[in-house]
């Protein structure tokens, strides 16, 4: 397919070629006869003829070209000899003077002629040398506004076709050993022909008939190959684009470095603030353990309440490790992508009281209120994963929330998705807090007051929405309270 359509535009051009190169013929005859029409009729004389006849030579080579001026001139000098030189109407010449005058006409016509179709094949040439360093100018300025390394590299095909009018064009980077194309439309063994030249940039014979090829070298290390169709950028203008396309693919691909260095860096600095917190969370239910039973071993004189509130500090403690533990191993589990969705249909307002009666140790000092709005339909989603989503929600809220205080949980069937919220009337979150309490490790401004929380219930929850698809939120106004919301499809 992509043959045929290569010859059909092949077929169109030279046919459209034909078309012009007969009209500009044409009217280049038809011009000089209607010319020489005109001033028979006039009864102009020899010099006003020549001088005519003259500028029409220059008009027809600045138009049509050197063939065409020739044919023009040759045409006009028969046309003076016969109208405008004695013997009129006769292409004989009386004297030396007339074969001077003749001769003359017809140096002058070939030269003028040549001249002029000279200055607008320049003309023409300076058109399109300035045309073509706009296109290079533009590229650079497309080029220089991505400074994601990625999407430059993607886009750098679809760019060069629109800016040089292709039809289509493919890219091979080497540090990637992948192809980028405009389209779909091209041989399969074009990427063959580019991988080959991009190890060697002297294997240039081997491009698809119609395509050319250009070997990206930065230097003297080549770092891809660009081919393109139809081939039709001049061979200076080509280099130039393959210089260009072979600096933005070396500063894209030194950003794509730079920003795994900075990822690495950050990684190691997240997974150094994870050993320090996790240490200093876990130390600290430990050591108030450890205190409270050497206490509770060495002093003989303590009563029944102080072992009482010993063994209390023990039971608490022991119940905020294993909270520590837990969210240490939901988040190492997300971290290592061993989380899997697996959706079943649950009723909204069932699963609603099912994730309240699994966290009443939590909200026993606080009233319920579940609302189902509009229709309690079918949903579709992971009961278990959400249920650990509403946890740690409801445990955040719970912690906040003065004893007696209200936290709404409700649910909400819409077209497509499921929306929830969990409402709470506790003292709100900062807004200076708020783009950030998902982050992991992130404790507000409240919480590191109050001691509250380890900065990972919160990352678990949108890491489990975002796994279902879906979205989180939070709204809060200070001394009234905080909203979450949150969306999955279903």
């Amino acid at each position: 397919m992509i043959t045929l359509q290569k010859y059909d535009s092949l077929e169109e051009e030279l046919l459209r070629f034909k078309m012009h190169s007969f009209l500009r013929w044409f009217l280049g005859v038809a011009l000089v006869l209607v010319t020489t029409a005109l001033l028979a009729w006039l009864k102009a004389s020899a010099s006003t003829a020549g001088m005519v006849f003259l500028a029409l030579v220059v008009w027809t080579a600045s138009q049509g070209g050197i063939a065409l001026s020739l044919a023009a001139a040759l045409l006009a000098s028969l046309a003076f000899d016969y109208y405008f030189l004695p013997p009129y109407h006769t292409f004989l010449l009386a004297g030396a003077g007339q074969w001077l005058s003749m001769f003359s006409f017809l140096a002058c016509s070939l030269v003028t002629g040549r001249v002029a179709e000279r200055a607008a094949s320049q003309a023409r040439h300076a058109e399109r040398r300035r045309e073509d360093v706009e296109c290079l100018y533009t590229l650079s300025q497309e080029m220089m506004l991505h400074e994601d390394g990625s999407s430059l590299i993607r886009e750098l095909p679809g760019l060069i076709q629109k800016i040089f009018l292709l039809d289509t064009v493919v890219l091979c980077v080497q540090d990637r050993d992948d192809f980028y194309a405009s389209s779909t439309k091209f041989p399969e063994h074009l990427k063959e022909a580019l991988h080959s030249l991009s190890l060697d940039p002297r294997q240039d014979g081997l491009a698809p008939e119609g395509w050319k090829v250009q070997p990206l070298m930065f230097g003297m290390r080549c770092v891809g190959g660009l081919a393109w169709i139809p081939d039709k950028i001049p061979a200076e203008v080509a280099v130039a684009v393959s210089a260009q396309v072979a600096i933005a693919l070396t500063r894209a691909v030194a950003l794509e470095k730079t920003a795994q260095i900075e990822a690495a860096r950050a990684s190691e600095r997240l997974r150094t603030a994870l050993i320090d917190s996790l240490s200093h969370e876990l130390r600290t239910p430990l050591t108030s353990i450890r205190a409270a039973i050497t206490t509770l071993r060495h002093s003989e004189g303590l009563d029944g309440s102080g072992r009482d509130d010993l063994i209390e500090v023990v039971d608490d403690e022991s119940a905020r490790l294993d909270v520590l533990i837990g969210e240490a191993i939901e988040m190492a589990e997300i971290e290592a992508d061993v989380v899997k969705v697996r959706p079943i249909h649950q009723h909204i307002r069932a699963f609603l009281e099912h994730v309240i009666d699994e966290s009443r140790s939590l909200l026993m000092h606080h009233r319920v209120v579940v609302d189902v709005v509009g229709e309690d339909r079918l949903a579709l989603f992971d009961p278990h994963l959400m249920s650990r989503v509403f946890r740690h929600l409801l445990e955040n809220s719970s912690r906040y929330t003065d004893r007696g205080g209200v936290i709404t949980v409700r649910g909400e069937g819409m077209p497509g998705r499921v929306a929830f919220t969990v409402s709470d009337c506790g003292p709100g979150i900062d807004a200076i807090d708020l783009p950030l309490i998902f982050e992991k490790f992130y404790r507000g401004r409240i919480g590191t007051k109050s001691g509250k929380g380890t900065g990972m219930g919160l990352a678990i929850a949108r890491a489990i929405v975002t796994a279902h698809g879906g979205s989180i939120s939070v709204t809060s106004d200070i001394g009234k309270g905080t909203t979450f919301q949150f969306w999955i499809p279903s």
